[in-house]
């Protein structure tokens, strides 16, 4: 479908009257504050959101029914743009979405700077990168388990995932598991770092949306939601890069080897209390370790992708 070019105040307020929400339901879907919903609609076409709550809202309007996307179409006309321009009007700032050729993922380019690392905020290094915007699904394993006869998890019924749990996170997975997946994909896992850097941004943001502790945007303990989410559920959530479920859902098995036979695993799960779901904080396992809030994605060298999208 369509989506809109640069939201302000007034597709804010149309998209919720679309919704059919009220100002409380549709602040806490998208995980922000009433007060903030409430501002955004009194100030109209004078105010516009924040690039990581425009990329919420992008996210929500698209995962909205088709009735609802039809009444926000009527509301706003001439704001949204066609699809052909969508992919233009959603990237995030600062960096770039694709698909990558070999298995269909979406990634997004993570540029090379300088960021404030771990919770000292040393100065690191890191260059271009593409990381997967969300985690690895059941789904996408499954095509994996088909193609190389891997051994699948040891919850899936006959090798089969529970098909309500398809865009969810795929789980009970070790290190090496993870690792082989990766290698099939042509990507590999994340280092600690490159990790860490695309869920803070550059200026070492305290969690992927900045500096505020709260626990309303991502899959922690303290929301008593009992199991993994599907991808795309906390919008609001995301890093400055576009990521998703840095805090929360399920730990991600990082390449980083803290010592030997022991890997890092990075941004806390629907487990884990929120103090230890900060990006910053440092976790690591046996390689042979699996559980069911424990997962992965992978990243992709910026110029080998780069190459192979033929750029």
């Amino acid at each position: 479908m369509a989506t809109v070019q640069h939201w302000t105040g007034a597709e804010v307020k149309a998209l919720r009257a679309a919704m059919r929400m009220s100002l409380k339901d549709f602040a806490a879907h998208l995980g922000i504050s009433e007060r903030q919903i409430s501002n955004w609609e009194k100030a109209g076409k004078d105010i516009s959101p924040r690039p990581v709550n425009q990329a919420a809202l992008d996210t929500c309007l698209t995962r909205s029914d088709p009735e609802a996307q039809a009444r926000f179409a009527h509301l706003v006309g001439d704001s949204l743009v066609s699809d052909r321009d969508a992919d233009a009007a959603i990237e995030p700032i600062g960096s770039s979405q694709v698909r990558h050729p070999a298995v269909g993922s979406l990634m997004v380019k993570v540029e090379g700077s300088v960021f404030l690392s771990g919770p000292s905020n040393a100065p690191v290094w890191v260059p271009d990168f593409y990381i997967d915007v969300h985690p690895v699904s059941n789904a996408e394993y499954a095509l994996f388990i088909a193609a190389t006869g891997h051994t699948p998890p040891q919850h899936w019924d006959d090798g089969k995932f529970p098909e309500q749990l398809a865009d969810h996170p795929v789980v009970f997975v070790n290190w090496k598991d993870a690792a082989a997946y990766a290698e099939w994909a042509g990507k590999a896992l994340p280092t600690a770092e490159q990790w860490e850097k695309a869920s803070r941004g550059s200026r070492g943001n305290v969690y992927p949306w900045g500096d505020q502790p709260t626990p309303a945007k991502c899959n922690v303990r303290e929301n008593g939601v009992g199991s993994t989410t599907p991808a795309g559920r906390y919008q609001s959530g995301v890093s400055p890069y576009g990521v998703y479920d840095m805090c929360g859902n399920v730990w991600e098995w990082c390449a980083t080897e803290s010592s030997p036979g022991r890997r890092v695993l990075k941004g806390g799960a629907w487990t884990s209390p929120f103090n230890r779901a900060t990006p910053s904080y440092f976790n690591d396992a046996a390689e042979t370790m699996w559980d069911d809030d424990t997962g992965f994605r992978c990243v992709a060298s910026a110029e080998a992708l780069e190459k192979l999208l033929g750029r």
